[in-house]
């Protein structure tokens, strides 16, 4: 393990020590640095917390992660990612926090909720879903997961590089599927195989959002292909105070197609929670 604790925590951006904290999530498979277009829009003075989860980035391997927190090793879930922030966020000296992620991140974060209720004052779910996976998305992720490791290399997720984008943005912005290809290249396929094996055995955990009475954003590209504005829609929903941001000409990856009003949208929440 690091010396951060289960996770690598990167310290985005360090602020005034008598506010809330801003946890970011990263979505699959990259590392908290996608996450680096929002936080230099954030205004005022906020603490921000970005952690690779579990194999990627410079965190350790989802198995060692496991076996830290006294988990099966042989069962990815998601629930280890959580659990695993948490602890990173207790070594930290972190006793609450607004948590945002996105994709994969935002299951994170509704794992953390359910988990570890206590820790979330603030909840942001960005281009993601609630619900599982059905049976083809699943078999979908379980054959990637086997692929990576049967070829020991990342190229079966190659195709996210633009499938994360929306419509406008795969033929406007070449440097940005670029920059997310080179993000995906750092990656392992172990990280790579955990996470689609995590993420294909997570719950439905639309309950869990419908007890949350705190703060919350949904923000959603309205090209998303991967998790749509229906997917934020059915969210929004079931949250009890909740704010909704629709993305124009983004998809999947608000955080860097568009980051302005994602950096607005993750503001309002701190200072919903902060209030």
């Amino acid at each position: 393990m690091t010396t951060d604790g289960m996770l690598r925590l990167h310290v985005l951006r360090q602020g005034a020590p008598d506010r809330l904290p801003l946890v970011l999530l990263h979505g699959f498979p990259l590392d908290h640095r996608m996450w680096l277009d929002v936080t230099d829009l954030l205004p005022g003075d906020p603490t921000v917390l970005a952690p690779d989860l579990p194999g990627f980035g410079a965190s350790p391997a989802g198995e060692d992660v496991a076996e830290a927190l006294g988990a099966p090793t042989d069962a990815p879930s998601l629930d280890v990612a959580a659990d695993a922030v948490a602890a990173a966020l207790q070594d930290a000296g972190v006793e609450r926090a607004v948590v945002a992620g996105l994709s994969m991140g935002g299951y994170v974060a509704m794992a953390l909720l359910e988990r570890h209720p206590g820790l979330v004052a603030g909840l942001g779910l960005i281009d993601t879903r609630s619900t599982a996976d059905d049976d083809a998305a699943r078999a979908r992720r379980l054959d990637v997961a086997a692929t990576v490791l049967a070829e020991m290399r990342v190229d079966a997720v190659f195709g996210m590089r633009t499938a994360v984008l929306g419509a406008t943005n795969r033929v406007a912005r070449p440097d940005l599927v670029d920059r997310i290809e080179g993000w995906i290249r750092d990656q392992g396929p172990a990280a790579v195989a955990w996470a689609q094996r995590a993420m294909a055995s997570r719950p439905d955990r639309t309950e869990v959002l419908a007890g949350f009475d705190g703060p919350a954003v949904v923000v959603v590209g309205e090209e998303d292909e991967l998790a749509p504005p229906p997917a934020a829609e059915h969210m929004v929903d079931v949250l009890r105070d909740v704010e909704l941001t629709v993305v124009p000409r983004a998809g999947h990856m608000t955080s860097n197609e568009s980051p302005e009003p994602v950096a607005a949208a993750l503001a309002g929440l701190l200072r919903r929670a902060q209030a």
